[in-house]
């Protein structure tokens, strides 16, 4: 299996492989023609190897039936890839910030504070001077 390619291709260039060799006279079972194709996937497949050949009898399982399997397998790991993709884009639009967009809205959160505390002050200077004033009338 060569690198990004689908298991239709491996199919298709596996059987076109194999029908050159029979029409050359080389004849092959069921088997040993299994055992090839699941011996040329990479590492990625190697757990559905493993299971593929430990509960079934390569002898009785059909090459199609096989390739069978294979794709339904390979669309289940298509799609929980691009569910994991929209799981991951969704998270990360939550929580994506800049820096200098924190820094402004602290800033602002702040100057808005403190223009607060600036009014109540100013509030109270006056009630002060009120106050004073009619003290001494």
């Amino acid at each position: 299996m060569q690198q990004g390619e689908t298991i239709a291709d491996v199919q298709k260039r596996f059987t076109h492989i194999v029908n050159h060799l029979i029409g050359l006279g080389k004849k092959f079972d069921k088997e040993e023609l299994n055992i090839k194709i699941l011996k040329c996937l990479d590492r990625s497949w190697q757990p559905k190897v493993t299971g593929i050949s430990k509960t079934r009898d390569l002898t009785t399982l059909t090459t199609p039936a096989l390739f069978g399997k294979l794709r339904e397998h390979e669309l289940e790991m298509t799609m929980l890839k691009e569910m994991e993709i929209v799981e991951k884009k969704s998270r990360s639009l939550a929580l994506k910030t800049n820096a200098t967009d924190v820094e402004s809205s602290e800033k602002s959160s702040y100057e808005c504070s403190d223009s607060k505390n600036l009014n109540l002050l100013t509030r109270r200077f006056q009630k002060f001077i009120k106050m004073k004033g009619k003290m001494k009338n």
